[in-house]
């Protein structure tokens, strides 16, 4: 679905669809394009924060540098003809949220900077050369949360004890899901848990696996790391209410949601990030001198509201290394 101006408007801030009529009086000002594979809802908590970033290095949007948004709400094959309509209006940089949009953009041109926001290791993906030294036109930030997945099944061990299974939502698409599974798989081993791994893609697949994780009496549920999974997060949510299953997940924004716990990097400080070094490019700096940043920060994320919904006590040890309470 293409985003309408006024909901876009409605979602991202009055600043974010900047009059084209004010960029004809300011023609001297840069011009950010903003290609990302995820949902306009789910950026709306995001996009704040690399404007933050922007503004912390001088540049405010609206006054000195302008940002153009093209969102694909989940729908790969929009994405090529998103980023020849934002490099047809002579961006000067460009900044990718996800990996098919900054693997799309780096096959696109090896000229025009980028500065990519990815949940993958961006090595192995093929982005840069290096994390040191990336080579190139193009850098950004690594939010690598599927190495935590191990950590993340650990964790629902802990909130949920004893020996039933526990059910995991994969995404073949995403390029570290078989490194997800081998974490998961090594992890359960070690735990002595056993998993239900169910891949799925899109809305029918997600409600079909939930069913069969219910029917396998699986005691909870993880939903792996993957940009494209908070598409579905009101689904993911009301899922997991109907079938009583207390539900990991990687973002806060899944929290807020109505999911009971979230764990993984902190994405708002990697978009502030990744607008620091857009900034530090339209000041003239190259890539590839840019070493790609990687998250120190994985808060963890409860909501009380769901565990009483769901007649489920979190206990005592885990509120207590919690970041952030939802009441």
């Amino acid at each position: 679905m293409i985003i309408k101006r006024r909901e876009f408007i409605t979602l991202l801030g009055g600043a974010a669809a900047w009059p084209l009529v004010a960029l004809a009086q300011q023609p001297a000002i840069p011009i950010v394009g903003f290609l990302a594979i995820q949902s306009s809802r789910y950026l709306a908590s995001r996009i704040p924060s690399f404007r933050q970033g922007l503004k912390e290095a001088g540049y405010i949007e609206g006054q000195n540098v302008a940002i153009e948004y093209r969102l694909a709400e989940g729908h790969y094959d929009r994405l090529p003809d998103m980023l020849a309509d934002l490099i047809g209006r002579q961006v000067a940089m460009i900044v990718t949220s996800g990996i098919d949009p900054s693997k799309i953009a780096k096959a696109a041109t090896t000229t025009l900077p980028i500065v990519f926001i990815t949940d993958v290791d961006p090595v192995e993906a093929g982005l840069v050369a290096s994390l040191n030294r990336p080579g190139g036109n193009i850098t950004g930030i690594s939010l690598l949360g599927s190495a935590l997945e191990g950590k993340r099944l650990g964790l629902v061990n802990e909130i949920v004890s004893g020996a039933a299974p526990i059910g995991v939502l994969l995404d073949s698409r995403f390029p570290d899901a078989n490194r997800q599974l081998r974490e998961l798989q090594d992890t359960a081993g070690a735990i002595k848990r056993q998993i239900i791994v169910e891949w799925v893609t899109n809305e029918p697949e997600i409600e079909a696996a939930f069913a069969n994780i219910a029917r396998q009496r699986a005691a909870a549920l993880l939903v792996a790391q993957n940009a494209s999974f908070a598409n579905f997060m009101d689904q993911l949510a009301a899922l997991a209410g109907r079938y009583k299953l207390p539900a990991m997940y990687t973002g806060r924004e899944f929290a807020e949601a109505g999911g009971l716990v979230s764990y993984g990097p902190d994405f708002a400080d990697g978009y502030r990030h990744a607008g620091l070094y857009a900034a530090k490019i339209l000041k003239g700096m190259k890539p590839a001198d840019l070493p790609v940043m990687q998250s120190i920060k994985y808060p963890l994320v409860i909501n009380l509201k769901t565990a009483k919904a769901l007649g489920f006590d979190i206990p005592a040890k885990v509120l207590a290394i919690s970041d952030e309470v939802i009441e």
